[in-house]
């Protein structure tokens, strides 16, 4: 399509009735405007489309209980820096307990989440543990005082509910993985796109120990990472994982050089960087069509691919890179 395509493309199928208002326009106005309309109106379907919850109230999930619940145990907080680069670092700190979650720690990550929906110029996102270590998982203090039935299932649907919004999110996420991660360490570094290990480092599912399975989801995206094969060996051998055996896995992308907490997360962003790289528009465009690929049936995923599509094709980063193109000739 030339330019002029472009334009008599989205004439055609967005042009409201009154054509008056667009006399006063020229050609590119005219498919700029256009463009900003198809963004905003399919960004905003695909927003309520990622914030979707896996459970409501049909599911016997009493959201508002279960945060009052959570709301008594705090301690320790989620911490979110955003850079200008357009790489966010939400830090787990609670290093007393190995930056175990707290009712309190979970309520913040959901916070957390939300504020990443909605920042439009992010394009990555880290995820580490202050204090040079992960994650341990739940504060056992917490655990205990809700453990009858209901109250942990309402924990295990808002846990699944906020990471699967994680994993959702339009940014290239790490889990940063120093020291250990785990139980529901380990769950969280499942909802990241990818995993890096700093040496001496180690991603253990200790639930079989406590006479339980992952509930936050881990089990499901863990078999999506290394197969149903690998995953069944490492929920019920509860076998600590290596930045070598991780690595063979699938579960890690690679092993740092540096074990130091600054040195290894600036490691981590330089890694991240090679992907983040470019418009942020463009690279939520490409995590989006990789989500719904992974996640949809194959016709949704390509009507989600088109949508998404749509809001790039003819937009500033096309126009631009078709420029410089031309101007190379």
């Amino acid at each position: 399509m030339t330019h002029g395509s472009v334009s008599a493309f989205h004439t055609c199928h967005l042009l409201p009735p009154r054509m008056d208002i667009f006399i006063s326009l020229s050609p590119t106005e005219m498919a700029v405007f256009l463009w900003k309309n198809l963004f905003q109106t399919t960004m905003g379907r695909i927003l309520q489309q990622r914030r979707a919850l896996l459970y409501n109230g049909a599911h016997e999930y009493d959201e508002e209980l279960i945060k009052k619940k959570l709301q008594q145990f705090a301690g320790g907080s989620v911490n979110l820096s955003k850079e200008h680069s357009g790489i966010g670092i939400l830090t787990l700190n609670n290093s007393r307990l190995m930056n175990a979650f707290t009712g309190t720690m979970m309520l913040e990550l959901q916070e957390r989440v939300t504020e990443l929906e909605n920042w439009k110029d992010g394009k990555g996102l880290i995820i580490c543990g202050a204090g040079n270590t992960f994650c341990s998982g739940s504060d056992l203090n917490a655990v205990k005082a809700i453990s009858n039935s209901q109250d942990g299932m309402n924990m295990c649907m808002f846990m699944q509910n906020t990471l699967t919004r994680l994993m959702r999110l339009p940014l290239i996420s790490i889990a940063l993985v120093q020291g250990k991660a785990l139980g529901g360490g380990a769950e969280l570094t499942t909802a990241c796109d990818f995993r890096l290990m700093t040496p001496g480092s180690e991603i253990r599912f200790v639930h079989k120990h406590m006479g339980l399975v992952p509930g936050w989801g881990g089990a499901a995206r863990l078999v999506r990472i290394v197969g149903s094969r690998a995953a069944l060996q490492l929920l019920s051998g509860a076998h600590g994982v290596d930045p070598e055996r991780a690595l063979h896995l699938g579960l890690s992308e690679g092993t740092l050089s540096s074990s130091d907490e600054t040195g290894s997360l600036e490691e981590a962003r330089a890694w991240l960087s090679q992907y983040t790289e470019g418009p942020a528009s463009v690279i939520q465009a490409v995590k989006k069509v990789v989500t719904a690929g992974r996640e949809l049936p194959l016709e949704a995923a390509l009507r989600t691919e088109k949508d998404v599509f749509g809001t790039v094709w003819g937009g500033p980063a096309n126009l631009e890179a078709l420029a410089r193109r031309q101007k190379h000739k």
